[in-house]
């Protein structure tokens, strides 16, 4: 599975890339430009707080523009990310369809049809962490309720039973959340590959994990570890950098800097650390999708017997389409 994610990374990089590229990049500007309208308002703030002769602390009602515009920045960034994030996991489905029968295909195929999908997918990936998080996060709800009420009532030492019963309630909702998302794990490919709804992708996820629980579990974790160890590797030299003497250090400003100065030194670290995330984000965002489109294919190999349909299809290219691609050397 994962020396066939890496061939069709190799064979279709032009689409997958292409895609990641344009939407976290388009992300990614979103949240500059954000960022520089937020900086740019709380300017004249941070030019009174940076005035050796300020009054005292500030209060705070002096911080309050301060929080609301990185709160927005913070919302703007969570919806832009949310929905490149969306689009690109329905682009990879979108050409591993055409990869698994030998086809190559266009960056506006792969666009038109991952945007026909962007809402389905964002119900299935959202259907499969509420199936996995929602009964640990009632049961610290729960237990944190229990807590506050205990301790309002002057009982704290009954506040410590609930601890202890909480993380024993934790260790045992763990494995209930992973079996639910490895259960339903093969949702959001189903969603492309099948044209299913949310719920009925779900439910043809579970089907196709049946009997094959441990080995879904076992590729999929490793690919993502993969991936998480892949995009620190990556985002470490950025670190580094931002790290080195005299790069965006604020110790180099004047005793009293002025607003332009504090801009030009949270803008730059920011700009960095969102480059970096970026660049990291496009192989997080497009191999753990390919291991699991795979797996989907694989389930449908074994139980459905897909692959005399897939060699009949793979025999009848239509002439639209041209040769397929070249194997890598």
């Amino acid at each position: 599975m994962l020396s066939g994610a890496f061939s069709t990374l190799g064979r279709y990089w032009k689409p997958l890339v292409g895609m990641a590229v344009t939407l976290f990049g388009a992300a990614t500007l979103v949240m500059v430009a954000a960022l520089a309208v937020a900086l740019g308002a709380i300017a004249p703030g941070l030019d009174d707080l940076a005035e050796s002769d300020y009054p005292g602390s500030p209060d705070a009602a002096e911080l309050i523009p301060l929080g609301v515009a990185f709160g927005v920045l913070m919302v703007i960034g969570v919806i832009t990310y949310l929905l490149a994030s969306a689009v690109t996991q329905a682009a990879v489905p979108v050409v591993l369809q055409e990869a698994v029968l030998g086809r190559p295909i266009r960056f506006g195929a792969v666009w038109s049809r991952a945007w026909s999908r962007v809402r389905a997918m964002i119900g299935a990936v959202f259907l499969v962490a509420l199936t996995a998080i929602v009964p640990v996060v009632l049961l610290m709800a729960a237990v944190v309720g229990l807590m506050v009420y205990l301790v309002s009532l002057g009982d704290a030492d009954g506040a410590l039973p609930l601890m202890w019963g909480s993380l024993l309630g934790l260790l045992a909702l763990g494995p209930v959340a992973v079996w639910l998302w490895v259960k339903f794990s093969l949702a959001p490919t189903v969603v492309v590959f099948e044209g299913q709804g949310p719920v009925a992708a779900l439910r043809r996820s579970a089907q196709l994990v049946r009997g094959s629980w441990w080995r879904v579990f076992g590729i999929t974790l490793l690919a993502y570890g993969l991936a998480s160890v892949v995009g620190y590797m990556i985002q470490m030299p950025f670190q580094l950098i931002g790290m080195l003497p005299g790069v965006f250090d604020p110790s180099g400003l004047e005793s009293e800097p002025s607003a332009g100065e504090v801009v030009a030194v949270l803008g730059g670290v920011m700009v960095l650390s969102l480059i970096s995330q970026m660049i990291a984000q496009l192989f997080s965002a497009l191999f753990p999708p390919l291991v699991v489109g795979l797996l989907y294919v694989d389930r449908r190999m074994r139980t459905e017997n897909l692959g005399p349909v897939l060699a009949e299809a793979a025999q009848s290219l239509p002439e639209q389409y041209g040769p397929p691609p070249a194997s890598p050397s």
